[in-house]
């Protein structure tokens, strides 16, 4: 017997149903680059230890899984077809429950960010602006590739490293680290763009203008490529300027390898992004560490 509309509007979902939602696979990317703030600040771990594991929770099972519950309620009708066993479309997450987790999820990020200073709460509030204006209509930014991948990116990569980078400086840190997180997040919108290859067909059918859907595949790996190594190119001439070779040098080794890897993803982009996004994106995720050590001592040693 099927339940009425009452009971479905009052079931409570499964702690499990709920988890999936917030998809903690898509954590890491937020995680790493708050991380690779808290390097790049110059600041000693003495007493901040407890504040860079708020931080950690706040980038990744907040922020983050606030815009995974956000996407997943205003995609609803869209997964139905394309992903039935989703949360929402299943029905394993019931009634308007997605809508009210992405609320409180999207208030106990502030309540958290609030803790971690007037900066972090900023940070943490466009973020969270982003995430909803990401899915949400009017604005819905996924439907563009060039507005939605530029959100994104900058959300998952220069902003978390701009939250790691102040919790422990406890106030704005330097201009290098500005330079080097805004690279790297410019950078993010090629990756972006990778994921998009998987959904060209469906997102067709849905209206939705992602960057293989307005230039073709093979186009919008060029693109993808090119946005990907142009900022690690100058990151190494930075670097390199600052008095930093051997830095410098690794990420450029990283970056031949990578050109080397793109030269076979343009081939056959649709099947080679998820091969791509485990080889050549580890290896630019990796640069972004290795940039973070670099800057450190000269963050720290600025006054």
């Amino acid at each position: 017997m099927k339940r009425s509309n009452t009971q479905t509007a009052f079931a409570l979902p499964a702690p499990s149903a709920v988890l999936e939602l917030l998809k903690p696979i898509t954590w890491f990317p937020p995680m790493w680059a708050f991380a690779c703030g808290v390097v790049s600040a110059g600041s000693s771990f003495e007493g901040r230890w407890a504040f860079v594991a708020i931080g950690v929770l706040l980038t990744g099972p907040l922020v983050c899984g606030t815009s995974q519950a956000v996407n997943d309620w205003y995609d609803r009708h869209v997964d139905a077809i394309n992903e039935p066993n989703r949360p929402i479309p299943s029905g394993r997450i019931p009634g308007e429950w997605g809508f009210h987790i992405a609320v409180a999820w999207t208030l106990l990020s502030l309540l958290v960010a609030s803790a971690l200073g007037l900066w972090v709460f900023i940070g943490a509030a466009f973020g969270l602006v982003m995430a909803w204006a990401y899915s949400a209509p009017p604005l819905r930014l996924k439907a563009n590739g060039w507005w939605g991948n530029s959100a994104v990116a900058a959300c998952y990569e220069g902003l978390p490293w701009l939250t790691g980078a102040t919790v422990m400086a406890a106030a704005l840190p330097g201009w290098p680290v500005f330079a080097i997180a805004g690279l790297y997040s410019f950078g993010a919108h090629g990756i972006m763009t990778l994921n998009d290859f998987k959904s060209i067909e469906g997102d067709k059918r849905s209206g939705v203008a992602s960057l293989p859907v307005q230039l073709g595949a093979e186009r919008a790996a060029l693109v993808a490529c090119a946005m990907m190594a142009a900022p690690q190119a100058i990151v190494v001439l930075l670097l390199a300027s600052w008095g930093l070779p051997l830095y410098a040098a690794a990420i450029a080794v990283s970056l031949a390898v990578q050109i080397a890897l793109m030269k076979k993803l343009i081939g056959s982009p649709r099947e080679l992004a998820p091969w791509y996004n485990a080889t050549g994106v580890s290896l630019y995720v990796t640069g972004m560490m290795i940039a973070a050590v670099a800057i450190r001592p000269i963050v720290e040693a600025m006054p």
